[in-house]
């Protein structure tokens, strides 16, 4: 027979586990109810995709990157910003219960963990940004032909989980601190665009002004964004030794740019916790 501290132990872990599938769930619900965001959230990527690949479908081959299509180079930009879409607005739905109050009635509830609040908004926004980004890929192979996508389906998804994950932490942290859902969406929108243009989705590093650079390598998505470039166009030949983002003061391999992503999800994940226990506890 079991010791009594392993069977608590169990029921422990078990009732955190329903705890989290009963909060995914009334995420996922939410979502079925009025599902105008995560449609939206596929329409605008492949609006990018099909304007941008229109506007520059006839600029030299190598203008921008050597036996590349313009439509080939921006596949893998748009498929990490429509993740980076998705993942902003995990907040959202926090903001709403902050504001109609059933926020705090979870939270004056006998939870386990409050861990579960945010242990679940991840796992709702990481399982809707994968099918928005599976939607994307198959407009890359049935619409615009390119099939390097579906080479690398393997190394995109972990790829996608890491800016997912790390994006909505901090998108969850935003929706603790901003007064309301108007001063979130205002937010939202100032951030945007300006992510999407200070990173290497629209264009190469070298491409870009010096200042630009900067911004760019201060910007989480141009790291997924170059790994996932390399990956669909050297699966083949994939090593993590090898260089792809090089700048006059530094050079970051496959590796270094994984061991940045990570670092932002341990960084953003620790802060939502500290932002939740300092702010309802």
């Amino acid at each position: 027979m079991e010791p009594n501290y392993i069977i608590k132990k169990k029921q422990l872990k078990q009732n955190l586990l329903t705890e989290i599938y009963a909060l995914t769930k009334r995420l996922y619900l939410q979502i079925i109810r009025r599902p105008s965001t995560f449609i939206a959230g596929m329409i605008q990527p492949l609006l990018w995709l099909l304007l941008f690949g229109s506007l520059f479908q006839n600029i030299p081959v190598d203008l921008f990157t050597k036996n590349l299509k313009y439509e080939q180079f921006l596949s893998p930009g748009i498929i990490i910003f429509t993740s980076f879409n998705g993942s902003i607005n995990a907040g959202l739905p926090l903001i709403f219960d902050r504001e109609f109050g059933f926020l705090n009635r979870i939270l004056i509830s006998p939870l386990i963990s409050k861990d579960s609040l945010l242990i679940s908004s991840l796992i709702s926004i990481n399982t809707i940004t994968i099918i928005q980004t599976l939607t994307i890929i198959i407009f890359n192979i049935f619409i615009l032909n390119s099939n390097q996508v579906i080479y690398s389906i393997n190394f995109i998804i972990p790829i996608i989980i890491l800016i997912t994950t790390s994006i909505a932490s901090i998108s969850i942290c935003t929706a603790f601190i901003v007064p309301g859902h108007i001063e979130f969406l205002a937010l939202l929108l100032l951030v945007n665009l300006p992510t999407l243009f200070s990173s290497t989705a629209l264009a190469p590093l070298a491409f870009m002004p010096y200042w630009l650079q900067i911004l760019a390598c201060l910007n989480p998505i141009t790291y997924a964004i170059e790994i996932l470039r390399y990956i669909c166009f050297n699966h083949s030949k994939f090593n993590l030794s090898t260089e792809i983002i090089k700048t006059v003061w530094f050079n970051f391999s496959v590796n270094d740019s994984i061991l940045i992503l990570i670092l932002i999800n341990i960084i953003s994940f620790i802060s939502v916790k500290y932002i939740i226990q300092y702010k309802y506890e």
